[in-house]
């Protein structure tokens, strides 16, 4: 690490030339402050296995936190010690590790997922449309730009997805003219900025700084973009960006209670609703797999567990008696 900068000075400029998501850029900071913290504001350079592992067990055994928690922390800290001090840990044998509960998603039916869309309107229901009708997480839904979009073909591309990927998925017909629709309205607004001098919307650091000229074009409109402009992550000028996870959280959740819902559901229970229902209709497991962009296939065997055919699919002894 270069003298007279600071620790988390160097760790966020390590990250920024890696690429992370301004999400993983947060977490790891708050990682690493709170490991500081734990061992008195120690320097790391101080600090070596054991206490990596005294933190990471005081996770677990004390704050309760989840295993997926104490997995991030233990990322954060191996990234400080790896590529910000340049030191190698030994390997961490003597972690009290948090439990992983094996929980199966929420699914709804599909005339429960009819009822939930059929109490929204507008941009909201356009994005849980796409959340349900291509499998998208929410927030790959709302950073889709305009070129991401292949109407004729049926497809729209998700790009930067959770570990980096980029795939490519379903876009339903049945919302091809709502969508066509809205794009004109937001082509309308886009011509009306570019008069006005609007200083366009907001792009991956490095598109940033060699591209910069991509932030008034249409194809990286985003499709769900912001009223009003913001202060850009990283460079700190004002930008478009797209509309607020909790705009449509709060839609979702208020359209679940009017549906009379009582299963603890969400928006990314529409994404569990898209593998079950593609499952139930006979689609190879592997095709559903690509479509969401899983990595293993075991993680696309968990919706097996909960298809609409009784516990694991099979048929109870006492209808076949009845």
């Amino acid at each position: 690490m270069s003298k007279g900068r600071g620790l988390f000075e160097v760790a966020l400029e390590k990250m920024r030339t890696r690429h992370f998501a301004y999400r993983s850029e947060k977490a790891y900071l708050h990682w690493i402050r709170r490991y500081v913290k734990f061992h008195n504001r120690r320097h790391p350079r101080e600090l070596g296995s054991a206490e990596v592992e005294a933190f990471l067990s005081h996770l677990a055994v004390d704050a309760h936190v989840s295993a997926s928690t104490q997995n991030q922390a233990l990322q954060a800290l191996l990234f400080l010690y790896r590529q910000v001090l340049e030191i190698d840990l030994p390997w961490l044998e003597n972690v009290t590790r948090a439990r992983r509960p094996k929980r199966l998603p929420v699914v709804l039916t599909v005339a429960e997922v009819r009822a939930v869309l059929a109490q929204l309107d507008g941009t909201p229901w356009l994005v849980a449309n796409l959340l349900y009708g291509s499998g998208l997480r929410l927030t790959e839904a709302l950073r889709l730009r305009v070129k991401d979009l292949e109407l004729e073909r049926g497809e729209l591309m998700v790009r930067d997805a959770k570990g980096g990927k980029d795939r490519v998925t379903v876009l339903p017909s049945s919302i091809l003219d709502p969508l066509r629709a809205h794009l004109s309205k937001l082509h309308l607004r886009f011509k009306q900025q570019r008069q006005s001098g609007d200083p366009g919307v907001s792009l991956p650091s490095g598109l940033a700084r060699k591209f910069p000229y991509y932030a008034t074009q249409w194809g990286w409109q985003y499709v769900f973009a912001a009223s009003s402009l913001c202060d850009d992550l990283y460079s700190g000028r004002p930008v478009r960006h797209h509309i607020h996870e909790k705009s449509i959280q709060r839609a979702v959740q208020s359209a679940i209670c009017k549906a009379g819902i009582t299963r603890p559901a969400s928006c990314h229970t529409f994404r569990h609703c898209f593998a079950t229902h593609l499952l139930e209709s006979g689609y190879d497991i592997r095709t559903v797999q690509e479509l969401l962009g899983h990595a293993d296939v075991r993680s696309t065997m968990l919706y097996t567990h909960v298809l609409g055919k009784g516990a694991m699919g099979v048929k109870s002894p006492l209808d076949r008696l009845i």
